[in-house]
Order: structure tokens, then sequence, then C-alpha cells
């Protein structure tokens, strides 16, 4: 009988060995193995390569000895596949020159086969899958609809969303027009993932934490709810997290997902209180992983505490890998987590 990974076995809060770990954006940056193989080469241009992708994608895990691999890509990488043009620009974020703003804008939006325009993704899940030992998962994803609309409409990050909220409270037949199209978009995406060999996938919503709990069941959580239903849909379980969601915590439970994920805003006892009927995931600041080793330490040791041993508690960051890491303070907290998890 085979067992599941360690990271699906937690995410359906049974009983398990010890806590497992894995970092948010662990691909990337961080690593000078990655600055290396990224020179010449975009991200969309590294994600269309299944070599390449896998690479990039394995490499943390080699390093860091982590129980998951998460498929290097960007949230914003289903949107090509929408017909809408994205730039990443460096020290910015994703650029879209043509935004989405009114009804007529809509129509310009086609709906493609992720087998097509996301091959060299799932393509890299296949190698990824082969590669790992068959207690690492394998961690697909896809941006929450909130923040990928967020930056269709304002064309660019943003700090209040102006141009969004407007669309919201004015003209919320195109809102919801959108919404409903990203949705369409993203179901099969997730599920070519799962067909490819993803073991979990994350609904990555970041900036859905500028919302009001109205406004987030009003705009947000409907469309959120369909595409984790259709993880559930074809057999493996979904990670819901967000930023700045202490509030809205009980609303994206409702949502679904079978962990959700914490910020580091909130502390872990406090935000697991909140949605006590599921697995949660996090929370260290990742600013710590720049701090002095005993001061990282001792965040998370916080972290494993709060979680009292409970089943369902996936050890991560409160967000992403920040650029300026040491790689050898990762790998060490890796480490450190595995160890208290056996003691």
């Amino acid at each position: 009988m085979t067992v599941a990974p360690l990271l699906v076995r937690t995410a359906r809060r049974e009983q398990t060995e010890r806590t497992p770990v894995w970092f948010m954006r662990q691909a990337g940056r961080s690593l000078p193995e990655y600055r290396e193989l990224r020179v010449g080469r975009t991200l969309f241009e590294t994600c269309e390569s299944p070599e390449l992708c896998a690479e990039v994608t394995l490499q943390p895990v080699r390093r860091h000895d982590v129980d998951a691999a998460v498929m290097f890509a960007d949230i914003m990488s289903p949107v090509l596949g929408m017909g809408i043009p994205v730039k990443l620009v460096e020290n910015v974020g994703p650029v879209v020159d043509e935004p989405i703003r009114t009804a007529a804008d809509l129509a310009r939006i086609t709906q493609s086969d992720p087998t097509e325009y996301a091959a060299g993704i799932l393509g890299a899940i296949r190698i990824v899958r082969r590669e790992l030992r068959p207690d690492q998962a394998v961690v697909g994803f896809c941006g929450g609809p909130f923040t990928v609309a967020g930056y269709l409409i304002e064309g660019k990050p943003s700090r209040d969303f102006l141009l969004v909220k407007r669309m919201m409270y004015s003209d919320p037949a195109t809102w919801h027009g959108l919404m409903a199209r990203l949705t369409d978009c993203f179901v099969p995406y997730v599920q070519a993932q799962v067909a490819a060999g993803a073991d979990i996938i994350q609904l990555f919503d970041s900036w859905v934490g500028n919302l009001s709990v109205n406004d987030y069941e009003e705009f947000v959580a409907p469309y959120s709810a369909r595409i984790l239903a259709g993880v559930k849909e074809v057999g493996v379980p979904s990670i819901h997290f967000g930023t700045g969601t202490a509030t809205l915590l009980r609303s994206m439970a409702a949502a679904g997902g079978d962990v959700i994920g914490l910020d580091w805003r909130i502390p872990l006892d406090r935000g697991w209180a909140e949605v006590p009927d599921r697995a949660v995931q996090g929370n260290l600041d990742s600013t710590l992983l720049l701090a002095p080793w005993e001061r990282l330490e001792a965040g998370a040791r916080d972290v494993l505490e709060r979680a009292h041993g409970k089943p369902g508690h996936i050890f991560n960051l409160g967000h992403g890998i920040l650029p300026p890491t040491d790689p050898d303070q990762i790998t060490r907290l890796a480490a450190f987590v595995r160890e208290y998890g056996q003691s």
C-alpha cells in the first residue's frame, strides 16, 4: 500500500510522525543556483521549458531537504492563456499595458486549454513528481481570483486597489464577469496540474486582505469556492492562503480549503481557533530569516509550540522567502523543524 506524502496526510489532519515543513517562494532569488540559471531568461521563458522549470522547482528541495516542492510559476501564468499580455517588471511586479476596466474589455479575454498554454509547467510537474521521494509532495498552485483581477484592473501592483473597488461598487456586472472568466480559466488549470501529478494545490490570494468581510463574501468568496471545489473534485487537498486575512479567516474557510494559510500578523493558535475544523499552515515572519539564528530559532519554536502538537499543522512562513535571505538560514530552519517534530 502506497503511503501519501507527509504534507498530504497533515492536510487531512491525520496523526503524523512529525510536522512537515516547506516555504513559500523557496524556489527563486534567494538561491545562487537559481540566479545563475535565470541569466538571459525571463521567468515566463523558464516556465515554458519543462526541464528548466523542474530544475528551479527542485533546487530548494535538494538544498534544504523540505517536505514539498512548490512548482515554479507566476500567479499570472494562466492569464497568458486568456490572451492578455503580461510583463513581469523587475522590482515592480506584473504589468498589464491594456488593463480590463470596462464591459467591452471582457471581450478580449479568451479561454484556452491549459494542456497547451501551460504545457511547460505541466511537463515540469511530471518530472518533479518522478524525482521526489514518495514522502515528499508536489505543490501546484494558482493565484487567487481577487489578486489576479487586481493586477488586470489596476495594470500594476497597487496598495489601495482604488480602481478595483470602484469597479466592484459602481460596475458590479463587469466585476462579476471578470471574476467568472478567471474562475473558468483557473478551475481547469488546477485540475490539469493534479492530472500531471500535483499532490496538493494552494490558492494564493496575496492581496485579498484589503477587503472587508462583507466585500470578500459578496465579491470574492463565490469564485474562490468554485476553484477550491474544482480541486476537491479531482481528489487532492487544497491550501487557501492570503495575507492580511486575520478578519477573513472564517469566511475563507467557508469558501473552502482543507488547509487555511495564516500570515505572520496573527499568532498561530489564535488563527487556528478561528478555523478549528481545518488544518493550518504557517506562520513565521519571513523577515526573521534575516535575523541572527537565536532570534529565528525562538520565533520558529514559538510557532511550533502554539500548534500544541495537534494534527494538521504545516510549518511555513507567513508569506514568501525574501530575496536577500541567506540559504543556509533556510536549511538550518528546515532541519530545526524536522528535529523538533521528532523530539
